[in-house]
Parts: structure tokens; sequence; C-alpha cells
């Protein structure tokens, strides 16, 4: 909305002609969703509280948690709508892959704001059913796969990239670009949603992963610097970062109110959504082996609940004291600021690591 306000003013002052650059719309993408979120932070919180949508607290998890019991939840409702108020202030709306991005966070937002809204309000623990949820996830992932496959403009924008090595590239077809989107995308959105357990352990690391895929993004939408670089050039994927950078903006500026002791919980509603965005994100730029890197965190936290779960049924024991991982080491005595200050350092030396395949080629 802004930039094409800035093109209309440009005819008239060329300093207008400024907002052109994606990088100072990225910056100011990230001023105003942080500005969005500290704002309307005291607001929302109020209204939740109003609404005495409280989480609840698992009795088998650890004592130091209940007192969090009542804890407004929900708040990503917050982060959805900073970053989407900042992307149509600030990104080129004749792009689509804006439009793929806002409708992806969205559509998985209304899935995780149902399902919060069944536990809080009907007093239902279980939420939606799990059949249910996976059906909506996968349609937003297989919806996703196809806008990409309908407005891929080069054979690069639907091929699977390895990193390290440069210029190897596999095509994979419709049925498999749908398939590996369709994982990416679900897999990361339930991923971010299991690691979302302690106060701001979530919010940190998307925001770390989110800054390292808006890079790949400004590369991979540049024609020279993708190729000096041996990413696949991908048109308008530049205009990525602006959603990237209002992923940062939002996220920082919940993490505010979100900081132990929080006074408001992210809820399905944003942990779903933001992982889903970022999985979208990643199939766009083609980084979904970087994304995989950089949100280990999310990867390590899903599969120690896959581990657990598989090993009690085939054995009837525990590999880990409690799944999700990080009550595991509250359990073995970390406090909780311990767990996510070191669970925040870990995703920072991943995403050091991602970023690193940009010159490992």
């Amino acid at each position: 909305m802004l930039l094409w306000l800035a093109g209309w003013l440009g005819e008239y002052v060329r300093a207008f002609n400024v907002f052109n650059y994606v990088t100072l719309r990225a910056v100011m993408a990230t001023l105003t969703a942080l500005t969005i979120s500290l704002l309307m932070g005291p607001w929302v919180i109020r209204n939740l509280t109003e609404l005495k949508v409280g989480q609840a607290v698992r009795n088998d998890g650890p004592q130091t948690h209940l007192i969090k019991a009542g804890t407004p939840t929900m708040g990503g409702s917050l982060i959805l709508l900073s970053i989407g108020l900042t992307t149509l202030l600030w990104a080129d709306l004749a792009n689509p892959y804006v439009w793929l991005l806002l409708a992806v966070l969205f559509g998985t937002g209304a899935l995780g704001f149902y399902d919060d809204w069944r536990k809080v309000v009907y007093k239902d623990p279980n939420g939606v059913s799990a059949r249910f949820k996976i059906v909506w996830q996968s349609s937003i992932a297989i919806g996703a796969a196809l806008f990409l496959i309908l407005t891929a403009r080069l054979p690069a924008s639907t091929e699977f990239i390895v990193p390290f090595v440069k210029n190897i590239a596999y095509p994979l077809g419709a049925v498999g670009f749908c398939v590996l989107t369709y994982f990416v995308i679900v897999g990361t959105s339930n991923a971010v949603n299991l690691t979302d357990g302690l106060d701001g352990l979530a919010a940190l690391p998307v925001v770390l992963v989110a800054a390292g895929l808006s890079i790949f993004a400004y590369v991979a939408g540049h024609a020279v610097f993708s190729k000096y670089l041996g990413l696949p050039f991908i048109p308008g994927a530049h205009e990525v970062v602006v959603f990237c950078a209002a992923i940062c903006g939002a996220c920082l500026g919940f993490l505010w109110f979100n900081a132990y002791p929080a006074q408001v919980f992210m809820g399905d509603v944003g942990a779903l959504a933001l992982g889903a965005a970022l999985g979208t994100v990643a199939v766009i730029v083609r980084q979904e082996i970087v994304l995989f890197i950089m949100g280990g965190l999310f990867v390590v936290e899903a599969l120690s609940v896959m581990i657990q779960v598989g090993s009690f049924k085939l054995t009837g024991k525990r590999v880990f004291r409690m799944a999700p991982l990080h009550h595991h080491y509250e359990l073995k005595g970390w406090k909780e600021t311990q767990v996510v200050v070191r669970f925040w350092i870990i995703t920072m030396m991943l995403v050091l690591a991602g970023l690193s395949t940009i010159k490992l080629r």
C-alpha cells in the first residue's frame, strides 16, 4: 500500500523512490510490526483476560508450571494482526508470494484459533480432533503447493536444491513438489506448536529463523546475487523479505509480554500459523534443507514427542522424563529460564550454520 503511494509521490518528489528498495521496507516493516505489538499488547492481554481464556496446565508436568494456570492464551492473535497490517503496509501487493504467505498465515491461524477456543471456552482439553486438524493443514499445504506450481516462472522454482553442493538441483514434478511442500509446511507448523511450551521459548527462535530465511529470500530474488552465490533465482522472492521482517518485529514485540514470567501465551493460533509461514517461505526460496538446519530446535522437539510416543507404545517405557524435550530438562533440574536461554543459544548456532550454506557450495 505504502509502496504504491511512494511510487505515486516519487513522480513529483524523487526522494520517495527510496522506498523501492526492499531493504529499507524490510527495516520499516520490522519497526512497524514491533510498534504495533508493543502498543496493542496491553489491550489484547486485557481483553483476553476479560474473556477468561486462561491456559490450562498439565498436572503431570513440572510443578513450577501450576502457577501459570489462568494466564491468558491466544496471544498469537496479536502476532498475526501485527504481521498482517505490516505486510499490507510495506509489501508489494502485486507480488503473488505476499498473498500466498498471508493466506497460509491466516488460514492456519484460524485453525489454531478454533483449537484454542475449544480448549479454553468449551473446556475441551483435546481441542479439535487430530483428523480435523490434519485435514485443514493438508488443504492449506496442498493449496500452497498448487499455487506455487501454477505461478512458477522458471524450472528452479519447483526443483529440489541441495545445499553445500553447487549447481545440483533435482526436478520434482508436480506430485513430488506437492508431497515435499506438504511435509515442510505441515511438519514445521506442528513442530513450532510443540516447541511453544515455555515462556518465550518459541518466539525468539521464530525470529532468528525468519531472519535467516529472509537473507536467502533476498539473494534468491536478485538475479546477480543468486548467480554469484549459486542459489536458484526465484523472480519476486525478494518481496518475501518484507514478510519475514514483519514476523521478526511482531514476535519481538510479543516477546516483551511473553518473556518469563509470561503475561500472555502464544497459543495454537500463533504457533501453528508461524510454523506454517516459515515452511512456506522455505518452499518459496527452495531452501527446505536449510530450514531443517536452522529450525533444528523445532525438529528435535517434534522428534522427542514421536520417539516418546513410539517407545511407549512398543515397549511400555519412556525415553524422556517428559516430552516435548524442554520438559525433560526441566524435570532434570534445569530452571525454566535456563532451558529457554540455552535453547535460544542453540538456535542462534543453527541459524549461523544454515547461513554458512550460502558460501559453502
